[in-house]
């Protein structure tokens, strides 16, 4: 393994992210589906309402890391599950605000304690020093990360309306090899 010169798949740090993700996250994904009726990314917008309630669609795509498309998407489910109510702003019938309903605060008070043991039964495996050594090291990678992403404009956008990728015929795919 090697951050430095990876050679497969499995040395690359976003590889090694998502396996820890997948496996830590897997305990509250089987309990906000099972018990919950929620998704992963459902529970994350209630997290966030429960932070901070009211925020604009707009607001929560950006604080939660998602698209607009994908807010608007988790919000109506999250609505007829009757665990977030949209507002209409009564200065500008075209903005909203999310919130949480009192089913929506109860499932984020039962849950967010599991999840919070979760978590800290995961990070015991560092002691004080490496746990902070850690957060500051994760940090710095996401400032790095995020400072990449508003500087780099990537030649290809992805087609999203058409299934997530730009689809090349395989002439097009020819020509850049």
């Amino acid at each position: 393994m090697s951050f430095a010169q990876p050679v497969v798949v499995e040395d690359l740090l976003n590889y090694k992210l998502s396996r820890l993700l997948a496996s830590s996250g897997a305990m509250v994904t089987r309990l906000c589906e099972g018990r919950y009726g929620i998704t992963r990314r459902e529970w994350r917008l209630i997290c966030m309402l429960a932070s901070q309630d009211g925020l604009s669609p707009s607001a929560l795509a950006q604080r939660a890391h998602l698209t607009r498309a994908r807010i608007s998407r988790h919000v109506a489910d999250l609505t007829e599950k009757k665990l977030v109510t949209r507002q209409i702003v009564a200065t500008d019938k075209r903005r909203s605000r999310i919130s949480l309903t009192a089913a929506g605060r109860t499932i984020h008070d039962e849950l967010f304690p599991k999840s919070v043991a979760f978590n800290n039964r995961v990070l015991g495996a560092l002691s004080p020093a490496e746990l902070r050594k850690f957060d500051a090291t994760l940090q710095k990678l996401t400032d790095v990360a995020d400072a990449l992403n508003a500087s780099v404009v990537p030649e290809e956008k992805a087609d999203r309306r058409h299934g997530g990728s730009r689809r090349f015929s395989r002439a097009t795919f020819d020509s850049r090899l």
